[in-house]
């Protein structure tokens, strides 16, 4: 493992809270990084008796593609969620992987002791490059989006799925970029199905300071240097606010699983570990990471096709502590 030789000062906000008017979590900015280097100063998150998106069948995820996207730019991230369930060994295989990273949510369990699933596969994909909703949308408007796409079967009523809806780099969604990076809530559907949706959003040219960091100059406080993105500042920047809404999204899908604190602002599994990455990590530096020889692009798990991506520290049940991959 390389250590990395810079100390960015600043990091930028991510926590997750609940907003009263869209009842949806939030990745918000208005939380600063913790502290601690693998540690919280919460003693636990609490389970507040409500179903989670359990196995042992895989999470689901139906994206969409609302914007213009670059094939360079879906293409890693279609690979993360491939890396979930890869169809061979990923090599080097004693190094972390994305199902690595994945396996601490499976000590989340919901009331009849049922864990979290296992594995996440994406489902299926759609795409919108026309703009149906225009370039700047209001939350609501996403999830009658994805109520109508399952009410017209064009994707199925699936309550063990995640229906994801990603913008591209010129949208503007409401809060987005202001005060979150991402969020994730649930719509009733025709069929009386209570279904998840979450949006994260392309942070590239908007907010790459706060939703991209550490591959981004902080946007606030005494400037520091960026780490080299392995896949673009702008998709490592969605990779990581999707990695944190999914999380999110599997312990406390409808607002009553796993979260610690006020239920207007809680915080959930990776946002009560806030700016940690990698093992060493304190505010403003996101931790030890592994550095690629050939490109100085910093990671820490490795996922299909040789793909290296970095991915949030989660909130350990068992050992309760941030636990991040090494």
């Amino acid at each position: 493992m390389a250590r990395m030789q810079s100390r960015l000062r600043l990091v930028p906000f991510i926590a997750l809270a609940l907003v009263s008017c869209s009842q949806g979590h939030n990745q918000s900015l208005l939380q600063p990084s913790s502290s601690a280097s693998t540690t919280s100063s919460m003693s636990m998150l609490t389970y507040h008796g409500g179903p989670l998106l359990t196995g042992p069948r895989s999470i689901n995820i139906y994206l969409i593609w609302y914007g213009s996207f670059y094939l360079k730019d879906r293409t890693p991230i279609t690979e993360f969620f491939a890396s979930f369930t890869p169809p061979g060994e990923i090599k080097p295989p004693k190094e972390a992987t994305v199902p690595t990273w994945w396996s601490t949510i499976l000590s989340y369990k919901d009331r009849a002791g049922n864990p979290v699933s296992g594995t996440v596969k994406l489902a299926k994909q759609l795409g919108d490059p026309g703009y149906s909703l225009g370039k700047n949308i209001k939350r609501r408007q996403i999830a009658d989006y994805v109520k109508n796409k399952i009410d017209r079967k064009l994707l199925p009523s699936d309550p063990r799925g995640v229906y994801l809806f990603l913008t591209s780099k010129n949208v503007v969604v409401e809060r987005f970029c202001m005060s979150s990076c991402g969020f994730h809530s649930s719509i009733m559907t025709l069929g009386k199905k209570r279904v998840v949706y979450a949006h994260v959003g392309d942070p590239s040219i908007q907010c790459p300071g706060l939703c991209s960091w550490p591959y981004a100059v902080p946007a606030y406080g005494p400037p520091g240097p960026a780490l080299v993105a392995p896949n673009g500042v702008g998709t490592d920047g969605i990779i990581i606010n999707i990695a944190t809404i999914l999380a999110a999204a599997a312990t406390n899908p409808f607002k009553s699983g796993y979260f610690q604190g006020d239920a207007l602002a809680p915080a959930e599994i990776v946002t009560a570990c806030p700016g940690i990455f990698g093992p060493g990590a304190y505010p403003g530096y996101p931790g030890d990471l592994k550095v690629d020889a050939m490109s100085k692009a910093s990671y820490n798990v490795h996922g299909i096709n040789g793909r290296k991506f970095l991915l949030p520290a989660i909130w350990d049940l068992v050992h309760s502590n941030c636990k991040v991959v090494a």
